[in-house]
């Protein structure tokens, strides 16, 4: 049994009637608090023809501290450079954000969708209201393993710098590549049994020596010490597993919620996809080590606009605010997406310790 729970308090946003960006949903937002304490969400928002934008919203509280609403403010960003636009027009993704202390800097990360296909790419901003693109993510190779022409997405930063396996201070990213033949819908064709290969279907773990001053000339360095970080072990992951909300500090260590793929059975004998929501516990100062996986979700498609909806069946964990602002440092309220059309959020209760091995 999970000894994290998920206490579901609604939908924080839903697609504004009439207005075309939104005709295909608002989903996978990332959130943040701005330097003055506002927390903002950055929504992915779809017009017709699944053409994305990431858009800024603030959320609205209650008498009592809980999320219940958003303001529109307007957007993040939208297709403009080449590796966000494609034959339909264009998208920016799902995206995830960390006030990165070293630089003082917010760095989002978010899926760019051209031609090629799905990459990671990241911008910087200082008050989260303006945006600076930093371009697409570039790895080193692992073990022969190229990632440069391999589709990408859902990663998130650590907030800290780290030490790299080498040694050496870093900014530490967590990412999920597509490698051909990998995606959740492909491995469901695939026969029941079928082996989960040691460095595809799983989270990577990748470190960038990063400058103390910035990126030099607006460029970033190549993602090194690639490394897989946790494949998919139970059946609600079974067919993928992917990096949710960005990592947070805490007294047991990093948290991170990810999400799970698995495949149940429908009354008319079909097969299909189910995306739940995980925790997972790094180690403070090594966060390749797993210290808690949960055993079972701890949220999972039951509400009626998590069952149907863009995508039938999905919880998709992408934002994650720690509340500070009420004195509970140990309140995690989680924005996920609810069948890839509406945004929910849940609160999670950090308990007092890890259960023991």
């Amino acid at each position: 049994m999970s000894i994290f729970k998920l206490h579901r308090l609604g939908t924080v946003m839903e697609p504004e009637l009439g207005n075309e960006m939104e005709a295909e949903g608002v989903l996978n937002p990332a959130a943040a608090r701005s330097p003055d304490g506002t927390l903002y969400l950055f929504p992915r928002i779809v017009a017709k023809g699944n053409y994305s934008r990431i858009g800024i919203v603030k959320v609205l509280f209650n008498d009592k501290g809980d999320p219940v609403g958003v303001e529109r403010i307007g957007i993040a960003l939208e297709p403009e450079a080449d590796y966000e636009k494609n034959v339909l027009g264009g998208g920016c993704e799902d995206p995830r954000v960390s006030f990165f202390e070293p630089l003082q800097q917010y760095i989002m990360t978010y899926t760019a969708f051209s031609t090629e296909g799905p990459r990671i790419a990241l911008a910087m901003s200082k008050d989260l209201l303006k945006w600076e693109r930093l371009g697409l993510a570039k790895f080193a190779p692992y073990k022969h393993i190229e990632f440069d022409d391999v589709n990408n997405k859902d990663a998130c930063v650590f907030p800290q710098q780290l030490l790299s396996p080498d040694g050496h201070n870093a900014m530490v990213m967590l990412h999920r590549p597509l490698f051909p033949g990998t995606s959740p819908e492909e491995i469901v064709l695939d026969r029941k049994d079928r082996r989960i290969r040691d460095h595809h279907e799983c989270i990577w773990i990748s470190y960038n020596h990063i400058n103390q001053t910035g990126f030099s000339n607006n460029e970033l360095p190549k993602f090194a010490s690639n490394s897989p970080l946790a494949l998919p072990e139970l059946p609600w992951e079974r067919l993928k597993i992917g990096a949710g909300t960005p990592p947070v500090l805490t007294k047991l260590g990093w948290l991170l919620l990810y999400h799970g793929v698995g495949q149940v059975e429908d009354p008319l004998n079909k097969q299909h996809l189910v995306y739940s929501a995980g925790v997972m516990i790094l180690d403070k100062k090594n966060p390749a080590k797993i210290l808690y996986r949960s055993p079972r979700p701890v949220l999972s498609p039951e509400l009626a606009a998590e069952k149907v909806g863009i995508i039938a069946d999905v919880v998709f964990p992408t934002g994650i605010d720690q509340r500070n602002d009420l004195g509970s440092p140990n309140r995690f309220d989680i924005y996920y997406g609810m069948a890839d059309n509406r945004i929910g959020v849940a609160r999670l209760d950090l308990p007092d310790e890890l259960p023991d091995h």
